[in-house]
This record gives structure tokens, sequence and C-alpha cells, in this order.
């Protein structure tokens, strides 16, 4: 294959490549000369010396460069829909170059902490690794679109809402946001509270439109989920993991630059748990994957509790295995209920494997362990009364539904203990807060 530059999309990377090295040498002419004193101010400034206008210079190509990324991301998702390298690469390369100039404006305004600094470099790296691949990327594979299809916008953004896994997405930010009142002791600030939860949906939904990415040949087998973006081919592959890699990657700069370090590489683990130890090894491979997997779903409150705190407790961690002791039970009686789907896609669910006696019986092992461990709040004396009664009326219902379960049997009992489960695990982490700020 020849590199050419044929097409415009190829053109115009070159162009933004050209823009970016500008950008690089008069921002390092300004860190050595230490021009960035004498133009203070963000994202334009007044000069104080003649060194200053290197600084207004750095600024305004900032500028620049801003609106030809866009131009590139605009003609990428409109044009390389279809292109499983160019679009990510495009999306990617978009988010770390407004990423760079995010945490470049924090590091001037916080008296440069220094793990926004490191950032920054790495980001800078990441970013001219991405740029020359995709400059040489775009004229080896881009081609002009000779006719533009035209798009339903309300049906797009229906699509890439569907594709985040909203009720998931929702759900996760509850044990998120319980984890930050639990270490906060206190209802926490709405700035706080803000970027703690838009990065944690940020990331919540870009792991869950990796997943769908991962599994949209395996979607396309299952009733539950055929109906879903990519395995119904409304959304392209491209644009199924353009769109999880850029919220992703959008997450990690929010949580770094607006909540903390430790919050920050907490979410990103969960990232990578769930689509790569998870959705990439575990799913297809055992019968425990819902056992080894439920981890990743349990990060999110010591996410919250890291973003109020800066650290680990024991409470934190105590959180995080409630939501793993609830992951099986729950997970597994939606696998009695969708056996047959799962077995048709080749996923060795536990009914699959081992058949639903069995699978009820674990229903109800992991449903008295959960039990139990949502009482070690109180047995270390880190809740109190309100949430002592909440944990022992709702596992009394929780437990009821799973002893249904284990005795009767069925789809519809295991529906719901299905059901149940999601609004037990919701009301023990309601439970939490209240018990935290009474």
């Amino acid at each position: 294959m020849k590199y050419t530059l044929r097409s415009s999309f190829a053109r115009l990377n070159l162009v933004l490549f050209v823009f970016v090295f500008l950008l690089t040498i008069v921002g390092r002419m300004v860190t050595v000369t230490g021009a960035w004193a004498f133009c203070l101010g963000w994202p334009v400034c007044v000069p104080s010396q003649p060194l200053g206008y290197l600084k207004l210079l750095h600024l305004a190509l900032v500028g620049v460069a801003s609106i030809v990324m866009v131009l590139v991301l605009r003609k990428a998702w409109r044009e390389q829909r279809d292109q499983n390298l160019l679009l990510p690469l495009a999306s990617v390369t978009g988010v770390l170059f407004f990423g760079q100039a995010l945490i470049g404006a924090i590091i001037v305004t916080r008296a440069f902490p220094l793990h926004l600094v490191v950032l920054h470099t790495m980001t800078a790296i990441a970013l001219w690794v991405s740029l020359i691949v995709l400059v040489v990327a775009s004229g080896i594979l881009a081609k002009d679109a000779t006719e533009i299809a035209k798009m339903d916008f309300r049906q797009r953004v229906k699509d890439f809402f569907i594709l985040s896994k909203p009720l998931i997405v929702a759900l996760l930010l509850v044990t998120t946001y319980s984890g930050l009142v639990a270490g906060s002791k206190a209802w926490p600030s709405a700035s706080l509270t803000f970027w703690t939860l838009l990065g944690g949906a940020l990331a919540a939904a870009g792991s869950s439109a990796l997943n769908q990415y991962i599994d949209r040949e395996l979607d396309k087998n299952m009733q539950r989920t055929a109906k879903r973006p990519l395995a119904d081919g409304r959304l392209t592959a491209a644009e199924g993991l353009s769109y999880g890699l850029a919220l992703s990657l959008v997450s990690y700069y929010v949580m770094a630059g607006f909540v903390n370090l430790l919050a920050a590489l907490l979410s990103l683990a969960g990232i990578f748990y769930y689509v790569i130890f998870y959705s990439v090894l575990l799913k297809k491979a055992t019968v425990q994957n819902i056992v080894i997997g439920g981890g990743a779903g349990a990060i999110p409150p010591m996410v919250g509790w890291a973003a109020a705190t800066g650290h680990l407790g024991l409470a934190a961690w105590i959180l995080f295995a409630i939501v793993f002791m609830w992951t099986p039970p729950h997970f597994w009686a939606l696998a009695i209920v969708r056996m047959k789907d799962y077995e048709k896609a080749g996923v060795p669910m536990m009914p699959v494997v081992h058949g639903e006696e069995r699978t009820r019986r674990h229903i109800l092992v992991y449903t008295i362990e959960l039990v139990a461990v949502t009482l070690l709040l109180p047995i270390f004396n880190l809740a109190g009364t309100v949430y002592l009664v909440s944990s022992l009326v709702l596992g009394g219902f929780l437990l009821y539904a799973a002893w249904r379960v284990f005795k009767v049997g069925g789809n519809k009992v295991a529906w719901t203990m299905y059901r149940w489960s999601s609004m037990y695990l919701a009301f023990i982490f309601l439970a939490i807060m209240i018990d935290a700020v009474v």
C-alpha cells in the first residue's frame, strides 16, 4: 500500500500535524524562557513584558490547532464511519489533544501539581504517537466520500445512549455517590459531586460501549441483545470502538483534573477490569466469569470514597465486597431466565454448564454470604442504627427471594430475584448514605 495525500482527510491531518508541531516548539520555548510568567491567564492573557508575547503566541496556536482538530473529528465521523483504524485513531487523537490542553490549563492555575505535570507529559508523548500514526494511516487508507449518507440525528443520539447502557450507569452512580457520601460523612460539595459523578458516568458508559463492541457478534445470537446498535448494524463497529475509547479517556482526564489521582486510577482500573479482564478474557472462558468479573462493578463505591478522602479505608473495602458478593446471584438469576440465549451464544454461564438446580443453590448460598457481608459495617462500628435496621430488613426480603428461587424454581421466581436484587443494591447504598449524614 502506498502513502498519498489524495484524500482531503489525509491533507487535513497533515495540516493538523504542522500546527501541533509549531505548538510543541513554541510551548517548549515558553517553558525554557519562563515566558509564562509574563502573560498570566487562560485562555487569553495580556503580556506584561515583551517575552510574554511568546506565551500569547502559544495560546493563539492552541486556538488555531483546536479548530483544525475539530475539523478533523468532524470529517472523520462523517466520512470514515466504516474505517476501523482511522475513526478510532482520530477520536483518540482528539481526546488526547484537548486533554493535554485541559491539563495544561489546570496546571497553570494550581501551582503545578506533580501528578498533573506527569500526566501532561505522558499525554504529549501519546498525542504525538497517535498523530503520527493517524497521518500515515490516513495517507494510506483514507478515501474521499463520493456521497455522505443522510443520518437520522435523533436515532443516532438514541443509539449512542443505548450503547452507554444507561440503566447500568445509573446503578453504578448510586454506588459511587454512596461511597462519596460515606467517605465525607456529610453531603459532599456540589463541585466534588458533579465532577465525581461525571467522571464515573463517562467511565461506565465508555466501558459499556467497549463491551458491546467486543460482544457485537455474540450479541447477534441472543434475543435480549440482538437489537443493540452494533449487533443490529445501526452503528458501525468503528463508531462503537471510537465512542467507547473516547469516553473512557475523557473520564480519566475529568477524574485526574477535577477530583484526585487515586479516584482517577481506580476508575481506570475499573475500565480495564471490565473491558479486558472480564469482556475479553473471562466471559467466554470460564463458568466463574461473573464471580471473578464482579470486581469491575464493585470498584465505583471505592472511587467515591477515594474522591472524598484521597485514600481507602476498611469501610471502602467492605463497600467493594458488598457489590462483589451481590453480582453473582443477581446475574445468575438473569442467566436462568435467559439460559437458552447464553447457550446459543456459547457463553458458559452457570445454568448452561452446571444446570438450573445447582445454579439455584448457588444463588441462595451467595445471597446468605452477601447479607453477612453487609453486616460487617455495623460489626466494625463503621455504620449506625439506620444502616443496621435497613440492612436486616432489605436482607430479609432478598433472602426470601433467593429461598423461593431455590425451593420453587422456574423463570418467574428467577426474574423476581433479578429485579429485587437490583432494587436491593440501590436501597442498601441509599441506607449507607442516610446513615452517614444522620
